[in-house]
């Protein structure tokens, strides 16, 4: 037999993190009855079924939610999932479905064919009697708030909704719904202007900005004076724009070929997080972050060498975010770190307890921050003649 000194038994255990879909559906809706028995595989009152197919889904989901469905998949670049849950056609729970839909892998919500009427946006009193509900888009807007402030991990969503046709006041955005979780869609479209744009959100990775991205729909220009209602005025140099939350669908003169662009990439609370990608950006980079970390917890051990593993995780992440020019810059500290780094006989009372209860406790504060390279939205362009 022949000697060997070291013998080796290699094992790979490599660790592939979690990764989190940027661009699934929910649309929640009515179906129209049909004139025969329904098929077999129509589904019931809030189960979920799932859709790839624009046929499928007319076949399936006749009526509102089955248009809102193909609609969304029949934007190039669209979904390649949308969820579809029905509510009753004579009683539609709309709070019953959003709660179903709370528990699904999805990070956009719509309610098909339900403009921002008085009706659709009322605010709902518990003490009135007898008690009222809110309507379905305030309900739609509490819903992707509280599922992504509590909800599970990777759960983080936002809500799309439209104005009514032709409207171009976006003075209806306040309250509960002026919230950079939700979008909003002015338009001239007879068709759901809010499924359309949904589809065309999900596309797109989270850190590309929605601005003038084709939308595969049929809606006639708004005016200047109509767009300059929704938008407010823009103050080149001397001062931010006047953003009221509300985007709207656009045939620029300056593209050929007379097709349906997203006018503007805003959140509905342009004084929060301004635009659509950036919250669905900070979302994306949260679940990566979490996915990545998660391995580590109950097997790196608060030394120099552990948290220096934690940095080389986080920094495995925003590096090449960094290289592709999403991120201009990141910083990644770890304060309990330049205490360990120090000799324990240097330390203060009070900075030696802060290791003490880091050790006890078990608990290490991590703090990063990242510079988000923002798109161009607008220019100024001086042309000058001599």
């Amino acid at each position: 037999m022949t000697v060997r000194y070291i013998r080796q038994n290699l094992v790979a255990n490599q660790f592939a993190p979690a990764v989190r879909a940027f661009g699934n559906i929910a649309v929640i809706g009515k179906i129209a009855p049909p004139a025969q028995s329904p098929p077999a595989d129509l589904a019931a009152v809030n189960t979920p079924v799932d859709f790839t197919d624009p046929a499928e889904a007319l076949r399936r989901a006749p009526g509102d939610l089955g248009q809102a469905i193909a609609l969304a998949l029949t934007q190039s670049p669209g979904p390649s999932l949308v969820t579809g849950v029905r509510v009753s056609e004579t009683s539609p729970n709309f709070q019953a479905a959003l709660d179903v839909v709370a528990g699904l892998d999805v990070q956009l919500v719509v309610l098909a064919n339900t403009p921002m009427t008085a009706a659709n946006t009322a605010v709902g009193n518990p003490n009135a009697t007898p008690p009222t509900s809110d309507g379905p888009v305030v309900a739609l807007a509490k819903h992707v708030v509280s599922v992504s402030e509590t909800g599970a991990d990777g759960r983080q969503r936002i809500g799309v909704a439209m104005l009514p046709k032709d409207s171009a006041d976006p003075s209806v955005v306040s309250g509960a719904l002026s919230t950079d979780r939700m979008v909003y869609i002015a338009h001239r479209s007879t068709q759901d202007a809010a499924a359309a744009v949904a589809g065309t959100i999900a596309g797109y990775e989270p850190h590309v900005t929605l601005l003038l991205k084709q939308v595969a729909i049929t809606s006639p220009s708004f005016t200047q004076a109509q767009i300059e209602a929704i938008n407010g005025s823009e103050n080149f140099g001397s001062g931010p724009a006047a953003k009221n939350g509300v985007n709207w669908l656009a045939s620029p003169a300056l593209i050929p070929g007379n097709a349906v662009y997203l006018g503007e990439g805003y959140t509905g609370n342009p004084g929060g997080i301004t635009y659509i990608d950036a919250r669905r950006y900070i979302d994306g980079l949260s679940f990566q972050l979490n996915a990545r970390l998660i391995r580590s917890i109950g097997n790196v051990r608060i030394t120099r060498a552990g948290l220096r593993a934690l940095i080389a995780q986080i920094e495995a992440i925003l590096g090449p975010q960094q290289q592709a020019d999403i991120l201009t810059s990141f910083e990644v500290s770890v304060p309990l770190l330049a205490l360990l780094d120090r000799d324990p006989a240097t330390l203060t009372a009070a900075e030696a307890q802060r290791v003490h209860d880091a050790e006890t406790q078990r608990l290490v504060q991590i703090l990063v921050a990242v510079n988000y390279a923002g798109q161009v939205h607008r220019m100024s362009l001086t042309v000058t003649f001599n």
